[in-house]
């Protein structure tokens, strides 16, 4: 597989400004300017070669969305260097446009007040997508995505679960070779989650489309990537399979079930009890036991749920463990 990214010593420094106060302060301002300069992204290096699908993961500040925003051309770097699909993105913006894709999980990229149909509409006349391309692209995210069912429906009309399905398709018409997804499955449900990460490796091994994911949601990274890039205070802390540090965090996650009825019993395989409170159950399970999509499975097959979450290891948590592991990047 060829390198579609290359980043080198990649750096972005930003002056924070200090404005003096009163009369005197404001006169000051007027002449000179207190300033901090913060460096949100410190000497980053890294490669992905075509069809990866790749974790960048790290806690809130670290510097993901920063060196995001430099593969995209959004931002200039500083300093470093930084190539996608052979351009550098701030130089040659319009280029590299054509030939990524990017979905924010809390904002859209479609218009609010238009049907889905006719974002996608401008979309095809504003990448120029061929006729046949857009046809059938609509074809295969519709079947994947079930876009059938709210195609009509104004953009601020539907669920959080429809506009992501919608956003990932339309990121995705004019056939980008690398996309970037940001919280894809932030606020969705176990089912719509499953949905949207069922898409995204269908599209990498049928298209060979190459991903970065940036997300808090470790089971995000755990279904769909090999490789992570872990970021850490603007460096990067950890580049390697997701394997290798597999072994440091627990495998313990909590799902939390509201049923419909308040069931004389409600024990589970695998799982233990840890509170319960009526129709709401706390429940401790294990991976190495049984999985997430299992343990589900048989619950639905024996009661009727209102609402369920999972509570999954924060990714301050993994930081931790590394530090503490002292696991190096060799």
């Amino acid at each position: 597989m060829d390198t579609i990214i290359e980043v080198k010593d990649l750096c972005k420094e930003f002056k924070i400004y200090h404005h003096r106060k009163g009369f005197f302060g404001t006169f000051a301002n007027l002449f000179s300017q207190r300033h901090t300069i913060i460096r949100a992204v410190d000497k980053v290096s890294f490669s992905i070669k075509r069809g990866e699908i790749v974790g960048y993961i790290g806690p809130n500040g670290a510097g993901k969305s920063t060196t995001i925003k430099m593969l995209t051309g959004i931002l200039v770097p500083t300093s470093g260097y930084v190539t996608v699909n052979g351009y550098v993105p701030h130089q040659e913006r319009k280029k590299n446009a054509q030939r990524i894709g990017v979905v924010f999980g809390q904002r859209t990229h479609l218009w609010f007040d238009l049907p889905v149909q006719e974002s996608f509409e401008l979309l095809q006349h504003i990448y120029q997508i061929p006729m046949k391309q857009y046809r059938d692209n609509l074809e295969t995210f519709d079947y994947v995505l079930g876009l059938h069912d709210f195609f009509k429906t104004p953009v601020r009309q539907l669920s959080l679960g429809q506009r992501m399905r919608a956003d990932l398709a339309a990121a995705l018409l004019h056939n980008p070779e690398v996309l970037f997804l940001d919280e894809p499955t932030i606020g969705l449900d176990v089912v719509a989650k499953e949905r949207i990460r069922q898409f995204i490796r269908e599209i990498n091994k049928e298209r060979q489309v190459t991903i970065i994911l940036t997300t808090h949601d470790l089971d995000d990274v755990e279904k769909l990537c090999k490789r992570i890039l872990l970021i850490d205070n603007a460096r990067l802390l950890f580049d390697g399979e997701l394997a290798a540090i597999r072994n440091l965090l627990s495998s313990d996650r909590l799902l939390i079930v509201d049923y419909a009825e308040d069931y004389t019993e409600v024990a589970l395989p695998h799982a233990a009890i840890v509170h319960r409170d009526k129709s709401r159950v706390h429940y401790r399970f294990s991976l190495d036991k049984i999985s997430t999509a299992d343990l589900i499975g048989g619950m639905l097959e024996r009661f009727k749920i209102v609402d369920l979450s999972i509570q999954e290891p924060e990714i301050e948590e993994v930081v931790r463990s590394i530090y503490e592991n002292k696991l190096s990047l060799e």
